[in-house]
């Protein structure tokens, strides 16, 4: 198969969906996101170093309807009427290409879609900035810490890919999704 699959490509994509039954929202919401024809596996945070982002079209090309594909997941599901809710991922990428970045998740409820974006950015460039031996205060706020890294030239960019949605005021299940899909070949 593969002799080390490491990510080539990524992509971010994000959906929504709703539903009287808890699976089919998730279900819907993956559709809405265009991954739900494929056998997703959750994996953890490090974004690949020489890793290109493309688009999510251009991602969705290259794979295969039940291809086995790794992604960085944030779902959040609610039934109850207007609950916000929210699901997103971060990014943060170091400055010399040939080290790792990271990719963060979060989800919960209660976060606009600014708060979720700014939390998650924050999340992904705290974590690559530890490994880069940069002890940081953590009740500094995420525009601070961002000052230290650029000072020290560590994280060359940061993005996050948000989705938030009320709770359907009928009871409906409710989900949001946000994901960074990865592309070995």
């Amino acid at each position: 198969m593969y002799e080390h699959l490491v990510p080539k490509e990524m992509f971010f994509t994000k959906g929504t969906g709703k539903h009287r039954n808890n699976l089919q929202s998730f279900e819907e919401a993956l559709r809405d996101a265009g991954i739900a024809g494929f056998n997703l596996v959750r994996v953890s945070s490090i974004y690949p170093p020489h890793c290109r982002i493309a688009t999510r079209a251009k991602g969705l090309a290259k794979l295969a309807a039940g291809e086995i594909v790794f992604c960085v997941l944030a779902e959040c599901r609610t039934n109850e009427p207007n609950r916000l809710a929210c699901a997103g991922i971060g990014l943060a990428l170091p400055a010399n290409k040939e080290q790792h970045g990271y990719i963060s998740e979060h989800h919960g409820f209660g976060l606009t879609q600014k708060a979720c974006s700014d939390y998650v950015e924050d999340m992904a460039a705290t974590m690559l900035a530890t490994t880069q031996g940069i002890d940081l205060d953590p009740s500094a706020d995420y525009n601070e810490r961002k000052n230290i890294y650029k000072a020290q030239g560590l994280v060359v960019k940061t993005k996050a890919v948000v989705q938030t949605i009320e709770g359907d005021k009928n009871g409906l299940w409710t989900t949001c999704v946000a994901a960074a899909v990865l592309i070995p070949y």
